[in-house]
């Protein structure tokens, strides 16, 4: 699997790893099936984060390499979570929408001291990454943007539009250029993904008329 790692081209004076490449973009096609509420964007997930494992690991960037364990556990949680909720919208499908405002708060609590608790690791264990502040807010944001994925939030998006703002600088900054370039067209994504949850979440909300078929 030493090929995984190996470089695939340059690319504006960048150099291309295979893995880098292969994951993010099967990572980007699970995203865009996130965005049509299809069963398989966990499986994809799962897929991009092994492969992406392998990259961060092999860099040495223990906090990203972690970051893709948790992918890999929390895309596991959201397949079963989504398999066990299929058929609870009207039309059939994954039912979406936005959370109150307590499961706002704890979300937001959870990024925060999520954020502190992990970067303190890493500022305790300077071996475990090289960029303990932005590398613990990666983490933490990705494991919360798919925690609110699996439970069919709107805000899932709004979560990967804030790790896409630090992430986008990181990756260039590590010689992960392709993830920088991919992580840029994610941005484009979730706003297109953010829209479509949004319009559907407000038609979920909207009460059916009597005598009107579901």
């Amino acid at each position: 699997m030493n090929w995984l790692n190996s470089e695939a081209f340059t690319l504006f004076g960048q150099h291309i790893k295979w893995s880098d490449m292969i994951g993010n973009v099967i990572g980007l096609i699970g995203l865009a099936l996130g965005w049509r509420r299809s069963i398989w964007s966990w499986p994809v997930q799962l897929l991009s984060g092994v492969i992406l494992l392998t990259a961060f690991a092999s860099a040495h960037l223990s906090g990203s390499a972690g970051k893709q364990l948790v992918v890999i556990v929390v895309a596991l949680w959201g397949w079963w979570q989504w398999n066990r909720g299929r058929g609870q919208g009207q039309d059939g499908s994954i039912a979406v929408r936005f959370a109150t405002w307590r499961e706002r708060a704890c979300l937001a609590a959870a990024a925060a001291v999520g954020t502190l608790a992990v970067s303190a690791l890493f500022h305790a264990y300077p071996s475990l990454s090289w960029d303990p502040w932005p590398d613990a807010y990666i983490f933490v944001g990705t494991v919360i943007a798919m925690y609110a994925q699996a439970r069919g939030m709107v805000e899932f998006w709004f979560a990967w539009l804030l790790v896409d703002v630090v992430g986008v600088p990181l990756n260039f900054a590590n010689g992960f250029a392709f993830s920088g370039f991919v992580y840029v067209v994610y941005g484009a994504l979730v706003l297109w993904g953010m829209r479509d949850w949004w319009l559907r979440s407000r038609k979920a909300g909207q009460p059916l008329l009597e005598g009107v078929p579901a």
